[in-house]
């Protein structure tokens, strides 16, 4: 597939997919969401490390009102139903990590986004803003599933409610996101911690996500089955037998993925 909404790059096994419409301030489309959901399955099948961030001064803005049509005959629904939840899935079932390096705002659908993949970096000049009740709808894209997950019912509910910016600061106090980082030094934060996990043991990381996600699902029984079996599968490759060898040999691992 060609690209117009997005640029996408593989290097040294990190994976950047930029959303890059930045005179719409990176607002989704039909398009873009098309775009993303097929570079995802690329990074997935090439990559270890997957990162997603925005061009310009805005990681993502939301839904492109403009491309929607006309709110008298639109069918969100449909779009939902259809557009994002192919993006949402492909991004949550990603079998490397992920990384959204939030570079600025991150509005609507474009933060919750941002919320699906499995570490959030934020630049301290972002703000996420679940801005649905402004226009009459609810969160979407995801935002009713991870807001109570990642910092309570609570404030979750004040966010949706009077939908009200939250600073990068703001959200990784409140354990929205992983961390904000000094403007000055984000663009190189990130990709030192994308190369961190690119050349890290990708089965771990892949076990850690089905595990961690299960959780909310599973009772203890449940989940310590659950952790017994993974943990068997991770005892089986490479990458444990190396970082045995490695930590008994005192030296760094060399991690293969596999």
């Amino acid at each position: 597939m060609q690209y117009d909404a997005i640029t996408f790059e593989i290097a040294d096994d990190i994976a950047v997919l930029t959303l890059n419409r930045p005179d719409r301030k990176n607002a989704l489309n039909s398009q873009m969401r098309t775009e993303i959901t097929d570079a995802i399955g690329k990074a997935e099948a090439e990559a270890r490390v997957l990162v997603l961030t925005g061009a310009g001064d805005a990681f993502c803005s939301g839904q492109d009102l403009a491309d929607a049509g006309n709110p008298a005959t639109l069918d969100l629904e449909r779009t939902l139903r259809e557009e994002y939840e192919p993006m949402l899935a492909a991004l949550t079932e990603c079998r490397v990590p992920t990384i959204a390096a939030v570079n600025g705002a991150a509005a609507g659908a474009g933060a919750n986004l941002a919320l699906g993949a499995d570490v959030v970096i934020a630049s301290e000049a972002a703000v996420f803003l679940q801005a649905f009740t402004r226009i009459g709808l609810i969160p979407d894209a995801g935002g009713t599933y991870w807001l109570p997950r990642q910092m309570g019912l609570a404030k979750a509910m004040g966010a949706a409610l009077f939908a009200e910016p939250i600073t990068a600061r703001k959200a990784a106090d409140w354990g929205m996101i992983w961390e904000a980082v000094p403007d000055s030094d984000f663009a190189a934060h990130w990709r030192a911690r994308a190369a961190h996990l690119a050349k890290g043991p990708t089965e771990s990381y892949r076990g850690v996500k089905e595990a961690l996600r299960a959780s909310f699902g599973n009772d203890l029984p449940t989940q310590l089955t659950l952790e017994a079996r993974l943990q068997g599968r991770m005892g089986q490759t490479h990458d444990f037998r190396e970082g045995v060898m490695a930590f008994l040999q005192k030296r760094p691992p060399q991690y293969e993925g596999r």
